[in-house]
């Protein structure tokens, strides 16, 4: 796995949490299952870039703040 692609993965998880929310409401909100949401943190899964865009968006960040 690319270095970038893993930093992107911790800082979802990294994000989320900052922002205290659940694993269960935020994949609600991006529409995937909690499951999903639980792989791709846990670096299980790489997403579509549709689905990092809809969660950047629901934790009301851009793309960069993944990135830093």
């Amino acid at each position: 796995m690319e270095q970038e692609t893993e930093r992107i993965l911790e800082n979802i998880r990294k994000k989320r949490l900052e922002n205290q929310v659940s694993v269960l409401n935020l994949a609600l909100t991006v529409g995937i299952s909690h499951s999903h949401l639980y792989y791709i943190e846990s670096k299980r899964v790489v997403p579509s870039v549709d689905v990092v865009v809809k969660i950047a968006k629901a934790l009301n960040l851009s793309i960069k703040d993944f990135l830093a």
